[in-house]
C-alpha cells in the first residue's frame, strides 16, 4: 500500500502512550479494544485499517502494563510535543481485524502486547457480551513526529477522530520517511 495515497483523509486511534510506544518499536503487533462509552450503540469498530496513534497520557497505565523486557517497570515518558499540542509520531496499518470471544484465544495473544492479563481479563468481560476487538498491525514510526494543536476534537472518549490535512506540514511529508518496523514479539499467524 502506498503510505502517501493522495486520496486516503488521516485520522487517529486513541492509544495508551507506553503502547504507542511498544508498537513503535516492535514489542507488540496486536491492539486490543473493548470500546469507550462514546463509542455508540454498536459498540467499538475498527472502521479505519490505517490510522495515526494518538498517545493518550492516562496516568495510570503504567501500572497496567508487564515490566520491560529487562524487568523493569515502564513509566510514561516526557511528552515530545509542547504543552498544548499533540505529537503524532506512529502510524500503523491493519492487517487482519475482527473479534474474539473466547478468552482461550484472547489468552494465546500474551506474547504480541505488553498488557497485563488483569486489564485484558477486565476489558473481556466488561459489558453485556464478553469478548474483545482485536487488529493485528503493522507500526510505521515517523523520522519527525508531525505536530498539531490540541483541540477539542481530540477529547472526550471515543476511539477514533479525523485530523487536518495539510496542517503543519500536512501528514504526507511525515509518512514519505517512515518505515515499517519488524515486530521483535512476531505476528499471532494463527489469527491472519
Amino acid at each position: 500500500m502506498n503510505l502517501t495515497d493522495p486520496d486516503w483523509r488521516p485520522v487517529a486511534f486513541k492509544e495508551w502512550q507506553l503502547v504507542s510506544d511498544a508498537l513503535a518499536s516492535g514489542e507488540q503487533s496486536v491492539i486490543l479494544r473493548k470500546g469507550g462509552i462514546s463509542e455508540g450503540k454498536a459498540g467499538f469498530q475498527w472502521i479505519h485499517d490505517r490510522f495515526f496513534l494518538f498517545p493518550s497520557l492516562f496516568h495510570e497505565q503504567s501500572k497496567q502494563v508487564k515490566p520491560d523486557a529487562d524487568g523493569k517497570g515502564r513509566s510514561i515518558p516526557d511528552p515530545t510535543a509542547p504543552e498544548g499540542e499533540v505529537a503524532f509520531s506512529v502510524y500503523v496499518e491493519t492487517i487482519k481485524a475482527g473479534r474474539l470471544t473466547d478468552w482461550d484465544d484472547v489468552l494465546r495473544l500474551e506474547p504480541y502486547h505488553i498488557w497485563n492479563e488483569e486489564i485484558i481479563r477486565d476489558r473481556f468481560e466488561w459489558g453485556d457480551e464478553p469478548g474483545l476487538s482485536f487488529a493485528v498491525v503493522k507500526a510505521f514510526p515517523l523520522d519527525e513526529p508531525w505536530i498539531l494543536p490540541d483541540r477539542k476534537t481530540f477529547g472526550g472518549c471515543r476511539s477514533w477522530f479525523g485530523l487536518p490535512e495539510d496542517e503543519n506540514g500536512g501528514w504526507k511529508k511525515h509518512l514519505e520517511t517512515a518505515r515499517e518496523i519488524e515486530p521483535s514479539c512476531g505476528l499471532p499467524h494463527w489469527l491472519i
